[in-house]
């Protein structure tokens, strides 16, 4: 699917003085939200930064009804929600939660697996910011091999749970990531979601001027650049079809990809570690594993291609 610019609703999502940081990812992402659904849908969002930037009750500085729900809930309330309109005959109404890693990957997992599970008819998009951003930058699952946070003073020493692949092995309906600086491939992306009845991820990298520590100038560069360093590849699983997105493509060879230093350097969130060769190597080895895993995604759902190549070769 692709977006026509001339023709995406030019209607205010965020008004004036909204309580965002300056180049906070969040506020462009639900721009681009309303960018693709327009006004037929409902947010439910688990406690994160997203909650305090609506603004202070009873106004909000977000056009959208919006359930705000405990972080371990998200998904089980859009769920409820979703029932409860089409009850009343309203099968048209997207319900969206809203939710940051921490309240996708940790705290709220199991409510999002047990969505998944049963196939609920929701539109789960996760912002990764990777850490706990709004109660003091800690690390949370997803955040990323060697990155300082609060918690993680010397840089983490795991590398981040990879939830796309874990919502396509619960078999679902559609699976997709997406970055704030690619907003036309985020926006298709949730117009082909918003077709398709049953449940729904989008994963969509937010890159945090606060936490990650860069000039907030830098947000959509920056969600660029970890997609052009073949750290965050662009993807689609759509009824038990693997593709690589056509922006991200070029990136399965090695050769086009960025140096993954570039991408460091300009993040305060990794100066401890970009004069350690052995450290910058491990993530290097972590992005082809990345990308092992991709070609395997690749042959295992479309075994059919894989067949013609084979029968191409003898």
């Amino acid at each position: 699917m692709t977006v026509n610019i001339k023709r995406i609703p030019k209607k205010k999502f965020l008004m004036p003085g909204n309580a965002a940081c300056p180049g906070c990812p969040e506020t462009m992402g639900m721009r681009y939200l309303k960018m693709a659904l327009g006004d037929n849908f409902v947010m439910v969002i688990p406690a994160g930064c997203s909650s305090v930037i609506q603004g202070i009750a009873p106004r909000s500085g977000i056009y959208a009804p919006i359930l705000n729900i405990v972080f371990a809930a998200g998904a089980s309330a859009a769920a409820g929600m979703k029932a409860g309109f089409e009850s009343i005959g309203r099968k048209d109404v997207e319900v969206v939660v809203w939710a940051g890693d921490g309240g996708t990957g940790d705290i709220g997992f199991q409510a999002l697996s047990g969505a998944a599970e049963r196939d609920d008819d929701i539109l789960y998009i996760c912002v990764d910011n990777e850490a706990y951003m709004n109660t003091g930058i800690q690390r949370s699952s997803l955040t990323p091999y060697g990155a300082w946070t609060t918690t993680t003073w010397t840089g983490k020493r795991e590398h981040k749970k990879n939830i796309p692949l874990i919502m396509i092995a619960h078999g679902v309906k559609y699976v997709a990531t997406a970055s704030v600086g690619y907003p036309t491939d985020f926006i298709a992306k949730v117009k082909k979601a918003s077709q398709i009845r049953g449940f729904k991820y989008i994963h969509l990298l937010a890159p945090c001027p606060v936490g990650w520590r860069f000039d907030p100038a830098l947000t959509g560069e920056i969600g660029q650049l970890a997609v052009k360093t073949g750290l965050f590849p662009l993807y689609e699983y759509e009824n038990g079809k693997f593709q690589l997105s056509p922006l991200a493509r070029r990136y399965k060879d090695p050769s086009n990809r960025v140096p993954v230093v570039e991408y460091l350097k300009l993040q305060g969130r990794y100066k401890h570690l970009i004069n350690k060769p052995e450290e910058i190597k491990k993530i290097e080895e972590y992005i082809e594993s990345i990308w092992y895993m991709i070609d395997v995604l690749e042959k295992a759902f479309n075994p059919k291609e894989e067949a013609r190549k084979l029968l191409g070769s003898l």
